[in-house]
């Protein structure tokens, strides 16, 4: 396993994931560089058998455990052939190579060479004969490993400038600017129009004008113009007196193992080189100034995201905007969940951009029954992408018992359609609406539901918005725990998490933060069990391990509580426990990232939804009364798509409130490899790229 140059805590996670899944196959090499390893070049005990004890305690750290050196040897044929000399001798023949484009891009010229070096090793004495036919191939799988692919940038006060990193990418900087809510953004893909030093400047104005408190500039280091020409940090600052530049801001993201399917997308093999070659497509595209295939080459969540922000953060004139005369509500329903204001916030300046009239309703169905409703504007939700919890109000009370009042507010209002932003409640509370069709013409409107729930136990979606963060919090939490504990010997953590008959949280937060076993609803587990599980730990104690950490969904049993699992460790009198109930303050907080974008990303696809409906029946009264009017929009396999509610009731276990088949139970198995136990997992699924005509405009 061959690491980048670059910090980040993906090391720590992916590394830990090869040795333990293969522990017989993997050794690691110590020194890296910036296209190479120096450690591979100088071999002896640059290169170490990695075991199961040395990655262990090792998913919450930062930085490097490996340090690293630059290797300007490597780039001869002397290195090349050192490096060679050294795999041979460890009869390395697969590598795993974990970096950037250089460092995949070195990967393959360093194995395209690889047929040649045995040889020369042979002939010049290095190696036996014999080792040539044996080391023949060198086979290299990439994993592209970057720290340009996670930021969060917030502050308080002034106009702050990012510059972030990304020489020749932006989607650092465009995440953030979909994370934060900042109001411009440059980046290397997309030049600004010839004159935006005047149409920046004009727009921090108004925003001054408007008493606005915070705004915020994201610039990619390798931010260019239209010529060509480097936008830096020191040229805005002199546009702007009132600006303060942060410089590089940088937060790492914890990601391990597949962690990329915990955050609504699934891990698929793709030809390393292909990817790499359209890396230095955009570069190219870039240098001859075509900057629309540069976006285009990044794919398509890069334009989406390109989009988005363009529709959010630039507001044309009201005179420029054609009004469509349709009224659209947005209501929170059920338990908060971070990032739910990211997607109100979404929804209102989307919907304001395709020329709605946007209606906020507060405290669920019971203000919209008391007529709590009032018209939202652009700048009303500004500054809500940070903000934990629910701004609009939000109770867990279903619309059944006040169909007659809110069947007035909507003739009131007139309410041509509507945005429910939550979780199972929502989903419950669209299907009573639903029902209500035939005795209230009032409801035969486009309604639509955006998942928000830290349960995850949405029918119709893999994830849900809050999910993330309660995820980060319950990691962050356990991380700490077994931090309090660092001085002391042999001591095991039972952890409760919340999450209802859904066992997401458990599970999940068990991968990440290493723990010994987690207790889920859907994998039903008895007495034998339990001191099965007692007795592994055990004979873990007896080496170098001395904590262990058990998760617990809350209701995952009736009967072995999180009392009783604790006493039953206790017992053993092997180890002293402890136990945790972690409660709400999984719910609370400000969101995560991820759930910052997903929130403002699939909250305006729901608008662009509601929108198409409405132009459907636009000069002919048509009343919406099929099944494909009221939908859940949710991440089905990589894919966001619409599905009726109707459709969902059959895969839905409605007395548990959870769905009947969930995605992320793929996962259990590598939870158990990762704690010693025997298991096989295998989920990962082949992927096709994303082909682009460079040439096209």
């Amino acid at each position: 396993v061959i690491l980048w140059r670059r910090r980040g805590v993906l090391v720590f996670g992916v590394f830990r994931l090869f040795v333990l899944v293969s522990p017989h196959l993997c050794r690691f090499i110590y020194l890296w560089s910036l296209m190479w390893t120096l450690g591979m070049v100088d071999g002896g005990s640059n290169i170490v058998e990695a075991n199961w004890e040395s990655v262990s305690s090792i998913l919450q750290m930062s930085g490097m455990i490996a340090g690293s050196a630059l290797c300007q040897t490597f780039h001869t044929r002397e290195g090349c052939l050192k490096a060679a000399c050294n795999l041979v001798q460890c009869g390395i023949t697969n590598m795993c190579v974990i970096g950037g484009d250089g460092s995949l891009t070195g990967a393959n010229l360093f194995r395209k060479e690889w047929s040649g070096l045995p040889e020369e090793l042979a002939k010049n004495g290095h190696i036996e004969k014999e080792a040539v036919q044996r080391y023949a191939y060198l086979n290299v799988v990439g994993m592209v490993g970057s720290i340009d692919n996670d930021f969060c940038a917030q502050s308080h006060q002034r106009t702050f400038f990012l510059e972030v990193l990304g020489q020749h990418c932006g989607y650092l900087a465009l995440v953030s600017v979909l994370a934060c809510g900042a109001d411009w953004v440059f980046l290397p893909e997309s030049p600004p129009e010839e004159g935006w030093e005047e149409q920046m400047c004009v727009k921090l104005s108004k925003n001054r004008a408007r008493k606005k408190r915070l705004n915020i500039i994201i610039v990619a280091e390798g931010a260019i113009d239209t010529q060509n020409k480097p936008i830096t940090s020191e040229k805005i600052k002199e546009l702007d007196t009132c600006m303060t530049i942060l410089g590089h801001v940088i937060l790492a993201s914890r990601m391990g193992a597949e962690v990329v399917i915990a955050l609504g997308n699934h891990a698929v093999r793709l030809p390393l080189m292909e990817c790499v070659q359209m890396t230095q497509d955009v570069q190219k595209a870039m240098d001859e100034r075509r900057f629309q295939d540069a976006v285009r080459l990044q794919g398509k969540s890069f334009v989406g995201n390109l989009n988005t922000y363009k529709r959010l953060a630039i507001k044309l004139p009201d005179d420029q905007i054609p009004k469509t005369n349709c009224n659209v509500a947005v209501i929170n329903v059920g338990p908060p969940a971070a990032g739910m204001n990211a997607a109100v916030r979404s929804a209102v300046r989307v919907g304001i951009a395709h020329g709605h009239r946007m209606l906020a309703i507060y405290d669920g169905f019971d203000g919209f029954a008391k007529g709590q409703i009032k018209e939202i504007g652009w700048t009303d939700v500004g500054g809500w992408t940070g903000q934990g919890g629910s701004i609009l109000g939000t109770k867990r009370i279903l619309p059944g018992k006040y169909l007659e009042e809110i069947t007035t507010q909507m003739r009131m209002h007139s309410i041509n359609a509507l945005l429910i932003i939550d979780g199972f409640e929502a989903y419950l509370g669209l299907l009573e609406l639903s029902a209500a069709w035939e005795k209230h013409e009032e409801f035969c409107v486009p309604m639509v539901m955006v998942p928000t729930t830290v349960s995850n136990n949405m029918p119709g979606s893999d994830f849900s918005i809050g999910a993330d963060t309660a995820l980060n919090t319950i990691t962050d939490t356990c991380d700490r725990i077994k931090q309090s504990a660092s001085g002391t010997k042999s001591h095991v953590f039972i952890i409760e998490t919340m999450g209802g008959y859904c066992g997401y949280l458990a599970n999940m937060g068990g991968l990440a933060a290493g723990a010994h076993a987690a207790y889920i609803f859907k994998e039903p587990f008895n007495i034998r069990d339990l001191q099965s599980n007692v007795e592994h730990l055990t004979e873990k104690m007896k080496t170098t391990i001395q904590r262990g950490l058990v998760l617990r969904n809350e209701s995952c049993s009736e009967n072995y509580t999180t009392d009783f699992i604790y006493q039953l460790y206790s017992e053993e009198g092997v180890f002293g426990c402890r136990k945790n109930v972690l409660g709400h303050m999984q719910q609370g907080g400000a969101p995560s990232p991820f759930d910052r974008n997903f929130g403002t990303k699939i909250s305006a696809r729901t608008v662009e939804w509601i929108t198409t409906k409405l132009k459907e029946a636009w000069g002919r009264g048509k009343k919406f009364t099929t099944d494909d009017s009221v939908c859940v929009l949710g991440i089905s396999k990589r894919n966001i798509i619409f599905q009726p509610v109707a459709e969902l009731k059959k895969e839905t276990d409605f007395e548990h409130r959870i769905p009947k088949e969930q995605g992320w139970l793929k996962l259990r198995p590598l939870m158990k490899i990762l704690a010693k136990y025997k298991a096989s997992y295998d989920v990962s699924d082949l992927g096709q790229l994303e082909h682009v005509q460079p040439w096209s405009v």
